[in-house]
C-alpha cells in the first residue's frame, strides 16, 4: 500500500494535471468556515438573481449569445486585439513570462478584451492593467510553492483547503488595482473572467472592470471571490459561495440564496465567444460578431500527448485520464475557434508551451521550473517567436497521427500594428500597496 506521502504526492499530480496548482504539505487549520446546508431555490429563481447588494450589469451566462453580443457591442475599444488566456495551473509562467517579454519588446498591444479562465483568470487583472501588472505577475509565477495555494485537510465539499490561495489574492487585489481597472474600463475596454455554476451546470461570464467601477468594498470582495472561483476546480479545491438575491417578479422581493462557483475550466478551457454562437457561425445560423481582427490565445499548457508510465493507483490513473481529458477538450476548443476565426476572417494567433521548453517539472510547483518556463515565455515575447498563425495549427494539427495540434514551431507574427500600451499613471500605481 503506498504511504500517505507517496499518496499527498500523488494527488499533487492529478491537481497539476487538472490544470490548477499544488498543495501545501507543510500547513494546518483553516480560517475558512465551511457551509453545509443551502437555502432550497428552483431554477426560476437562481435565473433572476443577482449578486447581494450589487447593482448594474455585471455578469451575463457564458453560453448566451445575445447577452454577450451586447456586452461586447458595449464596448467602443473592442476592436482593438483581444487578448485570451487558458487555465493551466503552474504553467501559468508561460502567459506571466511571455506578457514581461512582449512588453519589454515595445509591441504588446492595448487590448480591447481581456478574458481568463482559471490560472488565467488570476492573471487577467494584472495584463489589463498594461506593464503596470507584470512585476505582480513575475513575482506569482516565480516565487509562489505549495504553501502559498492550498493545504491538505478539506470538507466534505473538497479535498483540499484554498484558504492561502484566497490569502494571496487579498494581498494582490487591492482597491488601488481595482481603480485602475475601473479606469481602463471607462475607457470601453472590458475584463472578462468565466465561472462555473455548479447548481445550473453553466458558465458565468463576469464584467470584472464592471465591478471594479462600483469600487466599494462589497465590489472587491465580489471581486476577490470570482478569481478565486475561477480556479477552484470541482471536489479538488472547495466551491465558492456568492450570496445572490433572487427576484419575484409579482411580489417585487426576494431571498438570498447562496451560488456554488467553481472552476471555469470546467465548462471551457478558454473563453473568445459562448461555444453555442462559435458553433452555430459555423453554420451559417447566426452566431456572434467580435469586431476585433486579430486574437491572441494564450493556452498555458502542452497539447501534444506525451509517455509517461502510469502506476496502478487510482490517482495516478485519474491524473492521467485527466491530463488527456483536458488537452482533448483544448485542441477540440481550439478546432472551433480556428474555425469561427477562419468564417470571421480574424486574425487567430495561438500561443502554446511547445517543443522548444523542454524542460519538466519534478514536483508540483517547483520553482525552478516556473522560473525557466517564464524566462523561455519572457524570450519568446521579446522576440516576437510566440504565437502561430492559423497556418500553423493546420501545419500542427496534419503532422501527429493521434490528432493532437502537436508542437507548433510558429513564424515569427509580423509587428501588431494596434495601439500599443502606453504607461498609465493611474495604473501604475495600482500594486502600490501589494
Amino acid at each position: 500500500m503506498p504511504s500517505s506521502k507517496t499518496r499527498q504526492l500523488a494527488l499533487c499530480a492529478t491537481i497539476l494535471a487538472l490544470g490548477i496548482g499544488a498543495p501545501d504539505l507543510s500547513r494546518a487549520g483553516s480560517d475558512t468556515a465551511k457551509r453545509t446546508e443551502r437555502t432550497a431555490f428552483t431554477a426560476g429563481e437562481i435565473a433572476t438573481a443577482r449578486p447581494a447588494a450589487l447593482k448594474g450589469a455585471i455578469r451575463i451566462a457564458g453560453d448566451d449569445g445575445q447577452a454577450f453580443q451586447a456586452l461586447i457591442d458595449g464596448a467602443s475599444a473592442a476592436a482593438d486585439p483581444w487578448l485570451v488566456l487558458s487555465g493551466g495551473g503552474e504553467n501559468g509562467a508561460f502567459a506571466a513570462g511571455l506578457l514581461s517579454g512582449w512588453s519589454a519588446s515595445g509591441r504588446r498591444p492595448a487590448f480591447g478584451v481581456i478574458t481568463g479562465v482559471s490560472t488565467g483568470a488570476l492573471i487577467a487583472p494584472f495584463a489589463f492593467i498594461g506593464a503596470a501588472g507584470d512585476a505582480a505577475l513575475r513575482e506569482a509565477y516565480t516565487t509562489v510553492s505549495a504553501a502559498d495555494v492550498f493545504e491538505f485537510g478539506g470538507s466534505a465539499e473538497a479535498l483540499t483547503d484554498t484558504w492561502p490561495l484566497k490569502r494571496r489574492i487579498e494581498k494582490a487585489v487591492t482597491p488601488r488595482l481595482l481603480k485602475a481597472i475601473a479606469a481602463e474600463h471607462a475607457k470601453g475596454r472590458r475584463l472578462l473572467v468565466a465561472t462555473t455554476e455548479l447548481d445550473t451546470e453553466r458558465p458565468v461570464l463576469w464584467d470584472m472592470g464592471a465591478i471594479a467601477t462600483i469600487g466599494d468594498d462589497k465590489a472587491l470582495n465580489l471581486f476577490r471571490s470570482i478569481v478565486l472561483a475561477s480556479s477552484a476546480v470541482p471536489g479538488v479545491f472547495p466551491p465558492v459561495s456568492i450570496d445572490s438575491t433572487t427576484v419575484d417578479g409579482k411580489t417585487n422581493q426576494g431571498k438570498t440564496i447562496q451560488e456554488m462557483h467553481v472552476d471555469g475550466g470546467t465548462t471551457a478551457p478558454f473563453f473568445l465567444a459562448p461555444k453555442p454562437a462559435l458553433i452555430a457561425a459555423q453554420t451559417g445560423a447566426g452566431g456572434v460578431r467580435i469586431p476585433a481582427r486579430t486574437v491572441y490565445l494564450v493556452v498555458n499548457n502542452k497539447l501534444a500527448p506525451y509517455f509517461q508510465m502510469a502506476t496502478h493507483t487510482t490517482l495516478s490513473v485519474l491524473g492521467r485520464a485527466m491530463s488527456s481529458a483536458i488537452k482533448a477538450q483544448t485542441r477540440d476548443a481550439l478546432a472551433l475557434a480556428d474555425a469561427f476565426a477562419r468564417r470571421e476572417s480574424i486574425d487567430l494567433k495561438v500561443a502554446e508551451i511547445d517543443d522548444r521548453f523542454t524542460d519538466t517539472s519534478p514536483a508540483p510547483f517547483d520553482q525552478r521550473y516556473m522560473k525557466a518556463l517564464f524566462a523561455h515565455a519572457e524570450k519568446l515575447g521579446q522576440e516576437g517567436t510566440a504565437f502561430g498563425g492559423q497556418e500553423a495549427l493546420a501545419e500542427g494539427s496534419s503532422n501527429l497521427p493521434t490528432g493532437s495540434l502537436g508542437a507548433l514551431h510558429p513564424k515569427a507574427p509580423q509587428p501588431a500594428t494596434p495601439r500599443l500600451d502606453a504607461s498609465r499613471p493611474d495604473a501604475s500605481q495600482a500594486l502600490a500597496t501589494r
